[in-house]
């Protein structure tokens, strides 16, 4: 009987696994009771590994072999099936071998999955790959990060505002504020830090734009938020945000 590329790819990483980094991955992500990442499962391969392995087999799986892997109850199988969707979809979306059809139908199985996408790794490492190129391509198709954002969902909020990422860096601002103002008062830590870090990103390429935002925002966000917020920014006005806070 033939072996599928998913399984193919599952023995390689349970292969790769390592007991020690497992533990230390399993802390780093907080997989204990009541945490963010609670009753998930590592087997201790690293992110440089386990894109080693799926290389060869990117373009080839099938969407039934990405479906199997993020299926998996293990992080870094889960990780390697949206890898493989981010090259499938890389490649249908640009270049000499683009198709619009599997771009489009990459879209729409990344969506299908985006639950499985349960830490702030699976949804940072794709997408802003997927969705926000997806956006800056077809801006109309923007709602689709509004609708993220107002289900509730501590990872599809995430996506949402992260999604901006790739939108920031194509010029447009007004998609990452508008979340932002959304998100400015989550009680999830994780939302803070990622609202922070898109507001870094603004301000990275319009810092009048950010400074305008943090003059009407800066005493409403949480510390981590505009701690992340002002990382960039000169010392002088770095504390002129954090006494106003």
């Amino acid at each position: 009987m033939n072996t599928s590329i998913a399984e193919t790819i599952e023995r390689s990483i349970e292969a790769a696994a390592d007991p020690e980094d497992a533990f230390q991955l399993s802390r780093f992500f907080q997989t204990g009771p009541g945490q963010y990442g609670e009753g998930d499962m590592f087997l201790g391969v690293r992110v440089p590994k386990t894109r080693e392995i799926i290389k060869p087999f990117i373009h080839q799986a099938t969407h039934d072999d990405i479906r199997r892997l993020t299926a998996s109850s293990y992080h870094e199988i889960r990780l390697a099936g949206f890898l493989c969707l981010v090259g499938q979809y890389g490649r249908a979306a640009s270049g000499r071998n683009s198709d619009p059809k599997k771009a489009q139908d990459a879209v729409a199985l990344y969506i299908e999955l985006i639950d499985r996408g349960n830490n702030w790794d699976l949804v940072d490492m794709v997408a802003p790959k997927i969705l926000g190129d997806r956006i800056v391509r077809f801006p109309e198709t923007h709602n689709i990060l509004l609708s993220l954002a107002e289900s509730g969902n501590l990872w599809r909020e995430r996506v949402s505002i992260v999604s901006t990422w790739t939108v920031i860096r194509s010029g447009r601002f007004d998609l990452t504020l508008c979340l932002a103002d959304r998100f400015l008062t989550h009680p999830h830590h994780l939302m803070h830090k990622a609202v922070g870090w898109m507001l870094r990103e603004v301000g990275k390429r319009h810092e009048p734009l950010l400074l305008r935002y943090l003059d009407e925002n800066a005493t409403k966000m949480p510390r981590t938020a505009l701690r992340y917020a002002i990382e960039r920014l000169t010392p002088d006005i770095r504390r002129h945000y954090l006494t106003a806070k």
